[in-house]
C-alpha cells in the first residue's frame, strides 16, 4: 500500500492516518460487495480501535444490524503474515488485516 503521509487534526494535535485494507472472510463478507473494506485509523491504533471503527461502520451503513454487530464483536483478526493478533496489537503502518468470524453455532 502507498505509505504517503496523510494527517488529520484534532485541536492542537496532528495524527498520522493509517490506511487499513480489512480482508473479509466468512459471514463478515456481508459488510461489503467486495471481499474487503478500506478504513482509515490514527497511527498506533489497536485492534480494539479497529473493531470499534467497524462497529461504527455497521451502525451507519446497516442501521446497527445486531447480527453484523455480533459478528464483529466475536471475530478474531489476523495480520498480513496470517498470525492471529490480540486486541492490543498496535497498527503503525498501512497494512492488510483479516477479520475471521467464528464458524458454527456454538
Amino acid at each position: 500500500m502507498d505509505q504517503s503521509r496523510r494527517f488529520t487534526q484534532v485541536p492542537g494535535k496532528y495524527f498520522l492516518i493509517m490506511k487499513i485494507k480489512l480482508e473479509l472472510f466468512g459471514a463478515s463478507r456481508d459488510l461489503s460487495n467486495k471481499d474487503f473494506l478500506e478504513l482509515n485509523l490514527k497511527n498506533k491504533s489497536s485492534i480494539k480501535d479497529l473493531r470499534e471503527k467497524i462497529i461504527n461502520y455497521v451502525d451507519q451503513k446497516f442501521k446497527g444490524n445486531e447480527n453484523l454487530r455480533k459478528i464483529i464483536e466475536t471475530s478474531a483478526f489476523c495480520s498480513e503474515d496470517n498470525n492471529i493478533i490480540s486486541e492490543n496489537y498496535q497498527i503503525d503502518k498501512d497494512q492488510k488485516i483479516g477479520i475471521i468470524p467464528p464458524i458454527g453455532g456454538g
